[in-house]
């Protein structure tokens, strides 16, 4: 088991993210045989067009008004996967930290304890406790932060597909840490396999949230529809099709309160957006102020992760 922390103050979305600005981005072989939505590079410079895609995301995120982390990833030892951080640490806003057990090798030299000095520093967050569960690794546990976990913060529910990269007992034992009542359930891609992450088919917003209800099995369905309604939350249903495009893998951010009247703002690709049909499109622009959109298509094709992938948020910290 892991220790207990106190409850947090219930917001949903952080003004401030930590990006990892990558060295080697590339194919990860080591987590191919897992994620479904990677594809092999035909060729080309797979690294280079990574790094323009990286800077126009940030770019876009710091001129919409989000406090924006960028770390550079270290030249030595290569990890591919650098750019997503969201799966190696999350930050709550009671002043926990969370580092998190990876499954593939590589990607477990990801985590840096210089990366959260750089966000004490420029984000001004606080860490004032540590909560450690890399070691699990060693189990062959694992839980791979907010790829495996979705959280509802305002409802404090944390919603977990079950696969390679979500450990189950430990996605409960890390749910009665934090607090947070715990949905775990099934979910497969079209080809009838696990989905790798619950973060490409679900997204949780403050007033609404997307799901790819078609992938989860038939007995949870039902159950994690009506749970996601809880709070007036609007649903916003997709398939695979959308899915594959990466429509549940975005983020809503917002403004900080001190910047003025803070907004809200939907992070996420080009093609995601182009997934959604027109209605839904309205839907999401009725839950939040602004949608902000980036084109990152070699992160997704080569990486097989989206927007969402590649921020960690970092949310305002109660005193």
């Amino acid at each position: 088991m892991i220790g207990g922390r106190s409850i947090a103050v219930r917001a949903q979305c952080a003004p401030a993210v930590l990006m990892i600005r990558p060295a080697h981005f590339g194919f990860n072989a080591q987590t191919a045989a897992s994620n479904r939505f990677q594809r092999h590079p035909g060729g080309g410079s797979t690294a280079e067009s990574a790094g323009r895609e990286f800077t126009a995301l940030a770019r876009a995120l710091e001129s919409a008004g989000v406090g924006t982390c960028v770390i550079e990833d270290t030249a030595d030892p290569i990890k591919p996967d650098a750019v997503f951080p969201n799966n190696w640490v999350s930050f709550h806003d009671d002043g926990t930290v969370v580092l998190y057990p990876m499954q593939a090798v590589n990607r477990r030299l990801e985590r840096r304890l210089d990366a959260l000095a750089a966000v004490a520093r420029e984000l001004r967050f606080c860490c004032r406790h540590l909560l450690d569960l890399s070691a699990e690794e060693q189990r062959g546990r694992y839980l791979e932060g907010t790829g495996s976990l979705v959280l509802d913060h305002i409802g404090r529910v944390a919603y977990a597909c079950r696969s390679p990269r979500t450990d189950e007992s430990l996605a409960r034992e890390w749910a009665q840490a934090m607090h947070y009542d715990i949905e775990i359930f099934d979910a497969v891609g079209a080809d009838g396999t696990p989905i790798y992450h619950t973060n490409v088919m679900l997204a949780i917003g403050a007033r609404c949230a997307v799901l790819c209800s078609e992938a989860v099995a038939a007995r949870d369905r039902e159950r994690i529809r009506t749970r996601l309604r809880d709070g007036d939350r609007a649903l916003i249903e997709i398939g695979y099709a959308a899915m594959s495009e990466f429509a549940a893998n975005v983020l809503e951010l917002r403004t900080p309160a001190a910047a003025g009247a803070a907004q809200s703002l939907l992070v996420l690709s080009s093609r995601a957006r182009a997934a959604f049909e027109p209605a839904q499109l309205a839907r999401i622009g009725e839950g939040v102020d602004r949608i902000l959109e980036v084109s990152i298509p070699t992160v997704e094709t080569v990486g097989g992760g989206g927007v969402r992938c590649m921020l960690a948020e970092v949310p305002e910290q109660r005193a």
